[in-house]
């Protein structure tokens, strides 16, 4: 009762001239006409037709239904203009006057002098589109549950709580309920109190198929535990996307308005140049951020922008990839070239980045481009970085390097402005982070500051993801003595019972741990459950699956399953893709690799099982792989609503909800690997002394959160900031002692630092410490079959996995009586990662063929690294 409703409003559009006119808007309106699909066809009063512009990426041939939702009386929509020819008229009752729609453009053209009355055929008071009142049609309230555009909801005063009752009531997935106070919003999927978790403590059976499944039916759905509702409602302003410059509106004509979270950043990002991070959920548009940050730089430069750089960065070389073709397409046309710079990519990169305007490029390989870099004339150049998934810095293996290369490009520009007598002449560089739902943002913010002023900070809770994620974990019993392996085939008995509840008869995404789980997993769902399609359907499945090349793939897809993952033919992960994506594959089982490179929205996302085998053992999921999993759930075009679903133990259940929950405070990881990146910046100047280096130390997230949380570091809680500085030199002091003591670094009584060549060369070839005293232990006696050995072993390599399925040709190429074989032979079969390089290397240097897909991009990999190492 005490409920604010929330209400959409769309503020209206600017006064640029550039908006048609009333005549013109007339002409573009003439061409159109509204559809409605709601069971049934309004008779709709026009003084001429609209039509509802779809999406041209909606295939014809998707069999589910599409609907144009209504709004309330209350609701006043803008009529898309200009360019934007996709807008959906979401009204019930939508009332638009023509004064209305010209009547900013019409003041600023007085205020020019060149307004011209409306021709006379136009009525200043006329009702352009009238919808007849429906409120009471069923129908209406159904077409709310899916939506063509990426346009956040509105609440419906036409729809009282009782028919929202019978809707939840009557949908058998959410027929149990046991709580009775339960407040239901118009998303139609209840939320847990304070967070959007279902917490389920499973027993063994709880999902396992008791005989084959029905997939349709859904009879058998499990009721949701303890769920309670607690919804903050607000009014907000949808801003309009023609707030952005002509020149640079075509970047952003996918949507005519901003959604919320955008909505609130727009002011900062495209009206002033302070630092600015922004903590939001998975699918809230957060990339459009960055679009923003780089058209205020681009409106601020005079063109032809010959000396602006733009450095985009993120933890994953797929993300990089999507980022630079949406890019190259979006900004190629107004001038700016795009470069893609990563461990992947093959080019000639000084002079490929002497030419790009914007550089996508990871952490490593930007620290490893401007540890090599004479001079800083490149870094001086750049004006706008954008860290994507800054949450990544509390990771143990890579956060570091986030974390000192940001560092590194305050100080230089610091350096830039202590040399310069007039700081005015020195170009401003501008930082904009993006980070999942973290708890400590203001600390990414505080250190993302410059000395003029603090960063801002916006956080937005999950409440207004555009699409509603509901995240559920399933906690399943596991004993001791279990392996991951055996719990991870238990698991593949459950997919169909979590499909079952969890899916509402919609496409579902599971991720595997493993390439050969993955075909396991599909045949088991294969076996359980059946899934009734129509006979278009099965007549498109068999087109596609007469063109794949992989026979168990082609026998899978007839039965609405299939699998993806990298080792795969190229044809046949692009046909599996398209099926997916027009709706005809009810469910997908892939490798984490697709949440990263490929965007394949599902409603349901399902993480089946959080360990996966890297570096010869089991380990968790990184906190980036399951937000970057879980981001997978959501279709903007068609759902309000998506769900992601976690299968892991029993014991570490609570972990994964307070991971999702961004309860995690953020913490660096820059102590544990000081020592490489000591020696980076001795190497570039960067730190000449013990003074400049605890300078350095104050520009790093490290000196942050050791004044905040002290023990963490191994500091004791009752220092103060004193304290804490000189605990943070001692710590320094050490790891450059452990430098000159390999000869790396040369200190003189006075504590200042000078580089060795062996220290350059550690710094430019990206070498890891330990790799470094690996090779001072050799004395120049050592066999070819030796080094070899001792190359195998280097850190250079962790990454690499020994895959099950793969021991078989590598011990095949070790010894084969019938076969040509490596030269050096190893005793006994391949049993560790460390055995595998060395029987790659061999094969690739002994130019024995790689009858294998994976094997061979793994020889490559292997070998772009080996050549930094040796």
């Amino acid at each position: 009762e005490n409920e604010q409703p929330r209400t959409w409003f769309i503020a209206p559009a600017p006064a640029f001239t550039e908006i048609p006119s009333a005549e013109e808007l007339q002409k573009e309106l003439e061409k159109s006409t509204v559809y409605s699909h709601m069971g049934k066809i309004f008779n709709i009063n026009f003084e001429f037709e609209v039509k509802c512009q779809f999406q041209n990426d909606i295939n014809e041939k998707s069999q589910a239904p599409v609907h144009c939702d209504i709004a309330s009386k209350r609701e006043v929509f803008q009529l898309s203009l200009g360019e934007r020819n996709k807008t959906i008229f979401q009204c019930e009752n939508l009332k638009m006057v023509s004064s209305f729609l010209s009547s900013d453009q019409d003041n600023h053209k007085k205020e020019m002098g060149t307004y011209q009355p409306p021709s006379a055929n136009i009525s200043q008071n006329k009702v352009l589109i009238n919808f007849p009142d429906n409120s009471d049609d069923e129908s209406i309230h159904s077409s709310l549950r899916k939506r063509l555009f990426k346009i956040p909801d509105f609440k419906d005063s036409s729809i009282d709580t009782k028919e929202i009752d019978t809707y939840l009531k009557t949908n058998v997935n959410m027929r149990e309920m046991k709580d009775d106070d339960i407040l239901r919003q118009n998303r139609h999927i209840p939320v847990t109190k304070d967070s959007d978790f279902t917490l389920c403590s499973i027993n063994d059976g709880d999902f396992g198929p008791k005989s084959r499944i029905n997939m349709k039916s859904f009879s058998d759905a499990s009721k949701i535990l303890n769920m309670k509702g607690n919804y903050c409602y607000s009014i907000y302003i949808a801003r309009c996307s023609t707030l952005v410059s002509t020149q640079f509106r075509s970047v952003f004509k996918e949507f005519p308005y901003f959604n919320y979270v955008q909505s609130k950043a727009l002011d900062d990002l495209l009206y002033t140049d302070r630092n600015f991070v922004i903590c939001a959920p998975t699918g809230s548009g957060k990339t459009v951020m960055f679009e923003l940050a780089i058209t205020r730089l681009l409106m601020e430069t005079p063109v032809p922008w010959l000396n602006i750089k733009i450095v985009y960065m993120a933890p994953i070389k797929a993300l990089c990839s999507q980022r630079f073709d949406d890019w190259k397409e979006k900004f190629g046309p107004i001038g700016l070239n795009c470069k893609e710079l990563t461990g992947d990519t093959e080019m000639d990169d000084l002079f490929e980045i002497q030419h790009a305007h914007i550089i996508i490029t990871t952490p490593e390989k930007w620290d490893s481009m401007t540890r090599r870099w004479r001079g800083n004339s490149i870094v001086q150049l750049v004006r706008l970085f954008l860290i994507d998934e800054v949450h990544i810095i509390k990771d143990e293996s890579r956060g570091a390097t986030l974390e000192v290369v940001v560092s590194r490009m305050k100080t230089v520009q610091s350096s830039l402005l202590r040399l310069s007598d007039n700081h005015d002449t020195v170009s401003s560089l501008r930082f904009v982070a993006v980070s999942a739902t973290i708890p400590n943002a203001e600390d990414i913010a505080e250190w993302l500051s410059d000395g003029k002023m603090p960063a801002v900070c916006l956080k937005i809770d999950e409440d207004h993801r555009p699409v509603k994620l509901r995240k559920v974990v399933l906690g399943f019993p596991c004993s001791d003595s279990q392996t991951e392996f055996k719990f991870d085939l238990t698991l593949n008995y459950k997919i169909a019972g979590v499909i079952q509840t969890y899916a509402e008869q919609k496409p579902a995404l599971v991720f595997c741990a493993t390439r050969k789980g993955v075909q396991q997993a599909a045949s088991v769902l294969a076996k359980d459950a059946k899934f009734l399609l129509s006979i278009e359907q099965k007549q498109r499945l068999q087109r596609s699956a007469n063109s794949l090349k992989d026979a168990k793939l082609r026998d899978l897809l007839m039965y609405g399953v299939a699998y993806h993952h990298a080792g795969m033919e190229l044809s046949d992960r692009k046909i599996i893709e398209g099926t997916f994506t027009v709706g005809d594959l009810p469910v997908l089982f892939t490798t984490s690799t697709l949440a990263m490179g490929v965007n394949l929205p599902a409603h349901l996302v399902v993480i089946k099982s959080t360990m996966h085998y890297a570096g010869g053992m089991f380990q968790e999921y990184s906190e980036t792989d399951i937000l970057q999993m879980i981001g997978r759930a959501g279709r903007p075009q068609f759902d309000t609503t998506a769900t992601a679903v976690i299968m892991t133990r029993l014991s570490t259940r609570d972990k994964y909800v307070q991971m999702l929950s961004g309860a995690d405070i953020i913490e660096s990881s820059l102590h544990r690997h000081l020592v490489e990146h000591l020696n980076a910046e001795i190497v570039l100047h960067t730190i000449t002394d013990v003074t400049v280096a605890l300078e350095w130390i104050r520009s790093t997230f490290l000196y942050i959160r050791a004044l905040k949380n002290p023990t963490h570091y191994g500091f004791s809680s009752g220092l103060d900031k004193t304290g804490i500085e000189a605990k943070l030199q001692e710590l320094c002091l050490k790891n450059l002692n452990d430098l000159s003591s390999f000869d790396l670094i040369r200190m003189d009584k006075t504590n200042n630092f000078t580089p060795t060549e062996t220290g350059r060369l550690m710094a430019w070839y990206y070498i890891a410490f330990d790799t470094v005293k690996q090779f001072f232990t050799i004395k120049g006696t050592e066999t070819l079959n030796e080094l070899v050995t001792m190359i195998s072993s280097c850190t250079e390599f962790l990454d690499v996995k020994l895959r099950t399925n793969e021991k078989k040709i590598l011990n095949s190429l070790n010894k084969d009586k019938n076969k040509i074989t490596i030269r050096f032979p190893m005793e006994g079969k391949i049993k560790t990662r460390e055995m595998k390089v060395n029987c790659l290397i061999q094969a690739q240097l002994g130019c024995i063929p790689i009858q294998d897909f994976t094997l061979t991009q793994d020889t490559g990999k292997i070998f772009r690294s080996g050549i930094r190492v040796t």
